[in-house]
């Protein structure tokens, strides 16, 4: 372990994209629009699944959670992306940058397990659809989310102490466009293995272990949909699951990718296309997703707009 014999960090610096001004203009304007949009669309389904008594059910409970969470996860980071496009001093302070973090680590960790909560939601409306309404009571809904929300909290809080309680030195200079985690330990001015180790501990037990029970999950769904006799519910049934399973494997795709390969493959470039990847495209293309492939939000759009929703 090595000591820290120069000046202590208080400030990080954010590289910028390009090093050419209009690339950074049409970055910012690109990058304005995407959140913009994502803003708008997950606000709409958190409001239509919040005031239509026709969306009243766990399913849509836990898309107004999901839609809550994008929203916070993309404002944590990109409102601060956007002001560093235009201005030269990007950066961030020492505590901007723990905070930023842990309420990035907090909503990603969160929304992992909130995905792992829909899968099984419909696994049990799709394998016990006599059970379903005892099985995800109105209880059963609030624990799942709350139990999302409370991991997110305590495991966030863990590492951000463990990555902030460690000596930086400097260089100050963050490749990503965000405090992310395995580019501060490669700042630290001390031997990083067991933090390292326990990021891949945690990347495991909270990205890998719910996607499998996601995969698992839709497995047994798949059985019971290729069971049904009737073609259009198999297609009603499918749509549905489909849904969710793109969002599953755009938000986890990338966060395995990001948390879990090994050091050998790892880029400052890459990082920052993956690290694009799960703060702008999921974000953005779950409204997307869930409005246009399902025909009850669709018909409750319908309801907003002409002003004959059901509250």
């Amino acid at each position: 372990m090595t000591s820290c014999n120069h000046t202590v960090v208080t400030y990080f610096q954010f590289l910028p994209f390009s090093s050419i001004p209009e690339i950074q203009g049409a970055l910012f304007c690109l990058v304005l629009l995407m959140y913009l949009g994502i803003l708008v669309g997950n606000t709409l389904i958190f409001v239509i699944t919040t005031v239509d008594a026709a969306l009243h059910s766990p399913m849509y409970f836990f898309l107004k959670n999901l839609s809550f969470l994008e929203i916070g996860y993309t404002t944590t980071t990109i409102p601060k992306m956007l002001v560093n496009f235009l201005t030269r001093r990007k950066g961030i302070s020492f505590l901007g940058c723990a905070t930023q973090m842990y309420v990035f680590s907090l909503l990603g960790i969160a929304e992992c397990c909130l995905l792992a909560a829909m899968a099984y939601d419909r696994y049990e409306a799709i394998c016990h659809p006599l059970h379903y309404s005892t099985t995800m009571s109105w209880n059963t809904c609030f624990l799942l989310s709350a139990a999302s929300w409370l991991v997110g909290v305590l495991v966030a809080l863990g590492q951000t102490v463990l990555i902030f309680t460690l000596p930086y030195c400097g260089p100050n200079q963050i490749n990503p466009f965000f405090c992310d985690l395995l580019p501060l330990l490669k700042l630290a001015c001390v031997d990083t293995y067991k933090n390292e180790i326990t990021t891949y501990i945690i990347a495991v037990l909270f990205i890998t272990v719910p996607f499998l029970l996601i995969v698992v999950s839709y497995i047994q769904i798949l059985h019971t949909i290729f069971k049904m006799p009737a073609a259009g519910g198999k297609r009603k049934t499918f749509s549905t699951c489909s849904s969710h399973l793109v969002v599953v494997f755009l938000f986890y795709g990338s966060g395995i990718v990001t948390y879990l390969r090994p050091k050998a493959f790892y880029s400052s470039s890459s990082n920052k296309l993956l690290s694009l990847s799960y703060t702008l495209m999921s974000p953005m293309m779950n409204p997307l997703i869930y409005s246009l492939r399902n025909k009850e939000m669709k018909q409750a759009l319908k309801r907003l707009i002409t002003g004959s929703i059901n509250m």
